[in-house]
């Protein structure tokens, strides 16, 4: 297994000492692994679209823009 170092606020370090009974490198390992599965299954999604890039970007601005006006209207 390889090794790897990350880089907190000294906040952060003291916040996660509060809870010194976490294993706090399994919780970072699952994190990543996590991210990694979803930026895998978002490259296989990805891979057979035939969306162009900007198809792509003017869903993303419809979306945003829903889900902009969905959260206006819950205030």
């Amino acid at each position: 297994m390889v090794n790897m170092t990350l880089s907190i606020s000294e906040e952060l370090h003291q916040k996660m000492k509060q809870f010194n009974e976490i294993k706090w490198s399994e919780v970072a390992r699952r994190a990543i692994e996590q991210r990694v599965y979803d930026l895998e299954i978002m490259d296989k999604i990805a891979s057979k679209t035939k969306l162009t890039q900007r198809d792509a970007l003017e869903l993303a601005q419809k979306i945003k823009k829903s889900a902009t006006q969905r959260f206006l209207e819950a205030e």
